[in-house]
C-alpha cells in the first residue's frame, strides 16, 4: 500500500516519462503539470504537454477493500482507500508544423510501451533530484500494478470538461485512467485488550507491528537483486526476540538485526529453494508460543541469470528461415505456471532483426527450459529471459581495444 505521497507521485512518474519521449520528438517540448487556462496565458513553453489530473474516483472493483475489519481474518493493520486517477493530455504548439499531432503521436507511443508503472520507474521518479519533496513516497511498495489505460471521450464529454472545468479554448487532448493507486491511513485499527482471566492475570499488550519501508541491495539501491544479493531492509520496528525474513514461503536468518534495519544474504539458500519473478518478502517475529507477528508485504523481484544456454533440433525452412529449441539453464527455480518469454536481439549493427518466443506450459518446477523458435533468420543472438517481468542481465564488453566496445555481448547463441 502506499501514504499520502502516492497522487503526487504518479503525476510526476507521467511527467518524466513523457518528457524523455517528447524531447526526441520535437526539439524544445516540455512536459508541465499546470492548470489548462495557464496554456493560453504564458504559464508553459511554447510547445510541449501538459498533464492535469482532473478527476479521482474510488475504484468500484475494490470499494469494500475497507471491510476488512468485519473478517476473522486477513485484517490490514491500517484503512485503505483504491483511487482510481483520471488525467488530461493537452498538446500545444505551431501548428503548421503539426507540433502537437507530433507530440500526441509520441504520447500515445510511450504509454503503449509504459502501460504499468512498475517499482524501477517509481523509484527513479523518488531518486531524482527534481523531486525532492517525494523522497519519502513508498509507491514502489504497492502490490497491485498500476495500470495506464486511454479514456475514450466524445466530443461532447471534451467539449464540457473544457468549458465547464477549464474555461478557456479547447486544445487537441487525450484521456487516460491511471488504476489502481492504494492509499492507506495511518492510524491504524483499533481492537479492544481481551477481557482478563477471572484470576485477575492481565492481557499481554499487542506488540509492535514490524513495518518494511524499502529493501535493497548492498552493492547499490537500484541494482537488480540476484539469487546470490546480500539485502539490506530497512524500516520501523524490525527486531523482534525471534526475528526471521520470510521470502515466499522460504524463512531466514538474518546476518544482522536492529530495529531500523536487518541484513540478509541470499547466496546461503540452496539454488532450488528460489523462483524467479516477483516474491512476497515479510520480517517475521517469532514468539515462543508459535504464534508469530509479521510485516507488511514488500514486492521483491528476483532476477534469474543464464548459466548456460545452446540450441537444439534446428530445422531449415524454404524460406531461408530457422526453426529450433532453445535450451537455457538459469539459477533459479522458474514454476509450471510462470510467464517465461525469451527475446532473442541480432548481434548486428545493421538492421538487426528482433524475436520474442513464449514457454510452452510445463508440468513441474525446472531450472532447465526448452523454448521451441521459428521463423529465426540465420545469426547470432543475444540472448534473455523474462520470468514474469523479472528480465535477465546481458553483460557489456569492456574491452577498450574491441571493435564491439561498450556493447551488449553475452550470453549470446548462433542459429545457423
Amino acid at each position: 500500500m502506499s501514504n499520502h505521497l502516492a497522487i503526487a507521485t504518479v503525476t510526476a512518474s507521467l511527467q518524466r516519462l513523457i518528457q524523455a519521449a517528447i524531447q526526441t520528438s520535437v526539439e524544445g517540448a516540455r512536459a508541465t503539470t499546470v492548470r489548462p487556462n495557464q496554456i493560453a496565458t504564458g504559464g508553459t513553453p511554447e510547445v510541449g504537454v501538459n498533464i492535469f489530473l482532473y478527476q479521482t474516483i474510488s475504484n468500484a472493483h475494490l470499494a469494500n477493500l475497507d471491510a476488512a475489519p468485519l473478517r476473522s481474518k486477513g485484517t490490514p493493520p491500517h484503512r485503505q482507500t483504491p483511487l482510481d486517477l483520471y488525467y488530461m493530455f493537452s498538446f500545444y504548439g505551431n501548428d503548421v508544423e503539426l507540433q502537437p499531432q507530433r507530440l500526441l503521436g509520441s504520447v500515445v507511443s510511450v504509454l503503449s510501451d509504459k502501460s504499468i508503472l512498475n517499482s524501477g520507474i517509481i523509484q527513479d521518479t523518488c531518486n531524482d533530484p527534481t523531486f525532492e519533496f517525494l523522497r519519502n513516497s513508498d509507491l514502489h511498495q504497492q502490490v497491485p500494478d498500476i495500470t495506464i489505460t486511454p479514456v475514450n471521450l466524445s466530443l461532447e464529454d471534451l467539449s464540457k470538461t473544457w468549458s465547464v472545468f477549464y474555461q478557456t479554448p479547447y486544445v487537441l487532448s487525450i484521456a487516460y485512467k491511471v488504476m489502481i493507486v492504494v492509499i492507506e491511513g495511518e492510524q491504524g485499527y483499533k481492537r479492544a485488550l481481551p477481557v482478563r482471566d477471572r484470576g485477575g492475570v492481565g492481557a499481554m499488550p499487542f506488540p509492535a507491528y514490524p513495518r518494511i519501508d524499502r529493501v535493497t541491495t548492498q552493492s547499490g539501491g537500484s541494482d537488480p537483486i540476484f539469487a546470490d544479493s546480500i539485502l539490506t531492509i530497512q524500516g520501523r520496528n524490525l527486531q523482534g526476540t525471534h526475528t526471521e525474513v520470510k521470502i515466499g514461503n522460504l524463512r531466514l536468518s538474518p546476518v544482522s538485526v536492529s530495529s531500523g534495519e536487518i541484513v540478509v544474504d541470499l547466496a546461503v539458500v540452496p539454488a532450488d529453494s528460489l523462483a524467479a519473478g516477483v516474491q512476497s518478502l515479510q520480517v517475521v517475529h517469532r514468539q515462543t508460543s508459535g504464534v508469530g507477528v509479521e510485516s507488511n508485504a514488500y514486492p521483491l523481484i528476483l532476477r534469474p541469470k543464464i548459466l548456460r544456454c545452446r540450441v537444439t533440433d534446428l530445422d531449415r525452412s524454404e524460406d531461408h528461415t530457422r526453426a529450433a529449441v532453445v535450451n537455457v539453464q538459469v539459477d533459479l527455480t522458474v514454476h509450471p505456471k510462470q510467464r517465461v518469454v525469451l527475446a532473442l536481439n541480432e548481434f548486428s549493427d545493421q538492421d538487426p532483426q528482433v524475436y520474442l518466443f513464449e514457454r510452452d506450459p510445463q508440468d513441474t518446477d525446472s531450472r532447465h527450459l526448452r523454448i521451441p523458435v521459428h521463423g529465426v533468420k540465420p545469426g547470432e543472438y543475444l540472448l534473455r529471459l523474462i520470468v514474469d517481468g523479472a528480465e535477465t542481465i546481458l553483460e557489456v564488453d569492456n574491452d577498450p581495444h574491441s571493435p564491439t566496445y561498450q556493447w551488449y555481448n553475452h550470453p549470446k547463441v548462433r542459429i545457423r
